[in-house]
């Protein structure tokens, strides 16, 4: 499936949901792709993408930035605190703000480097003991710890757990927001991101569809 399917896609999604054209974002999520497929896509012009690891957007943007200009990268994966730093540096959007400890790194970095990333919370929607963020019945009281912070929160993001209604989680996602007065909405991958548009998301993040199959898949 080509880029211009995907975004064609979205477009009539953001139609039928009665939303402006362009209202939903999509990252082209660009973990472990060769660089060539990389490169086809910004050939194509397209500008905004996801990265999971810190270490590798670092060996991957620099040298991408050199001859293509407004790039837009979003952290898509879990951050360390120590890498917050290089985090901070690199991308344009966190989208993984998952516990305190994180929240006062990048706090203290703001304030240090007179920027922010624009910052998402990420909210475990389906509790999963192995998965990364917030639990919603807490969500609230860390939004505001964050924002006590000066961090300045764009919205929230979610994986729904992969044997579950996505929907459900999706609608959970935007009633967090709404209650928070949030505007960002993270949320739908390849096989859901119309569903995601349909409630609202913002931002939607599309990897195989897009290049294929990921690189350690070929082998």
């Amino acid at each position: 499936m080509s880029l211009q399917d995907i975004q064609a896609r979205i477009h009539i999604a953001e139609e039928n949901a009665g939303r402006p054209k362009g209202s939903a974002k999509l990252i082209a999520v660009s973990k472990v792709q060769p660089n060539e497929r990389v490169e086809a896509v910004l050939e194509e012009g397209h500008r905004c993408f996801g990265e999971n690891r810190v270490q590798e957007a670092a060996g991957k943007w620099p040298d991408f930035s050199m001859r293509y200009s407004d790039l837009d990268l979003h952290l898509i994966g879990p951050l360390q605190s120590n890498k917050a730093r290089q985090a901070m540096e690199l991308f344009q959007s966190i989208h993984t703000l998952d516990r305190p400890k994180l929240a006062k790194a990048l706090a203290r970095l703001a304030q240090e480097l007179g920027h922010c990333p624009k910052l998402f919370v990420q909210v475990n929607t389906g509790e999963e003991p192995q998965k990364a963020g917030i639990p919603p019945r807490e969500a609230d009281a860390f939004i505001r710890e964050c924002q006590d912070m000066d961090l300045i929160i764009e919205g929230l993001m979610c994986i729904p757990p992969a044997d579950e209604e996505p929907s459900l989680h999706f609608s959970l996602l935007g009633k967090i927001a709404a209650r928070n007065g949030l505007s960002g909405l993270s949320m739908g991958m390849s096989g859901d991101f119309e569903t995601a548009v349909a409630l609202g998301a913002t931002h939607v993040r599309v990897g195989s569809a897009i290049f294929g199959a990921r690189a350690y898949e070929l082998g």
